[in-house]
């Protein structure tokens, strides 16, 4: 069985065979959210709740879901300062969904088990949309033979990272003070519960429509589920919504990867890496030639070429810019 870095597992059923059990903490919290955001929000619903619901989920969003979590402590795809990797896995906490641990462990477990040969209904979308919705947003998949995670030292025995894992609920709460302080309770209501909504369920939404269909450019020979790229959601999800691309070159900074394929995280970080804070982008070019990768035409059902190395990558992207 194939592995990766962080995960290993020699049996064969540890990417299929599991049950699904409800969360409790998972399902309340967003529930709570759920709730307060579908019969109160709309009571306090203002401009200026509106504005700030606005900034903070595009800051927590880029700086934090996409680049701080997925491209930073996930693939490490860039190397930035420590205080400034802290600060923004710390704004990827805040979006909701987990810890910088526990959110590791899931994006490697679900992308680990999808290049399998065989996966788990629950790791690559594979049920009905009602019936994922409710397995991914209140629900946790208990594999029976579950696979041996291997978390590099500097992040499984940072302080910071144990303790925003074991807090992380409390720490998505905390901006809730200042806003109340600052414009009252319809700034905490459309700052943190519908934010939430939003931000996960989007986060679950767009996750679902990029494994199941949309545009697609390359193709994993051998994978359980294909990426998609959801064109509709490329701008707003911050790049992350070019899943076709990701699941060609996990390991890129760089996730749209064509001039008509915005990607907001790709912006900011490529200015931060102009302004010197950032260095060592990696790019698909960078990354190691896989004898898995298929480059499709228009038809699907016609893979026309593989992409042996790293220059023919580089050009088909150029060319295709």
């Amino acid at each position: 069985m194939k592995n990766t870095t962080r995960i290993f597992s020699n049996h064969p059923e540890s990417t299929w065979k599991g049950e699904v059990v409800w969360s409790p903490l998972k399902s309340l919290w967003f529930l709570a959210n759920l709730l307060i955001t579908l019969f109160i929000a709309p009571f306090y619903f203002s401009l200026s709740s509106l504005m700030v619901f606005l900034l903070l989920t595009g800051v927590t969003l880029c700086l934090g879901h996409s680049l701080g979590m997925h491209r930073l402590l996930i693939h490490r795809s860039y190397e930035c300062p420590l205080w400034m990797e802290y600060v923004f896995v710390y704004l990827g906490v805040l979006v909701g969904m987990a810890g910088p641990i526990g959110m590791l462990k899931q994006h490697d477990l679900r992308d680990w088990a999808q290049r399998q040969t065989q996966c788990h209904a629950y790791l690559l979308h594979g049920s009905s949309i009602l019936k994922d919705a409710w397995w991914q947003l209140n629900c946790d998949l208990r594999l029976t033979y579950p696979p041996t995670f291997t978390i590099e030292p500097r992040v499984i025995h940072s302080r910071f990272y144990q303790f925003i894992e074991s807090t992380w609920p409390l720490q998505a709460l905390l901006p809730a003070l200042p806003l109340y302080l600052l414009g009252g309770l319809s700034w905490v209501i459309w700052g943190v519960c519908v934010r939430v909504v939003i931000s996960v369920g989007g986060h679950w939404l767009v996750g679902y429509f990029a494994h199941n269909q949309g545009e697609r450019t390359w193709f994993i020979e051998g994978a359980a589920v294909q990426g998609h790229n959801i064109r509709l959601a490329g701008f707003i999800s911050m790049g992350e919504a070019w899943h076709n691309n990701h699941h060609a070159f996990p390991g890129s900074a760089m996730l749209g990867l064509h001039k008509n394929e915005p990607d907001p995280g790709w912006w900011v970080l490529n200015a931060l890496h102009n302004l010197g804070v950032v260095k060592n982008l990696v790019l698909p070019e960078h990354l190691p030639a896989r004898e898995e990768l298929v480059v499709e035409a228009n038809n699907l059902n016609s893979r026309v070429k593989r992409v042996p190395e790293e220059c023919e990558i580089a050009n088909f992207i150029k060319r295709y810019s």
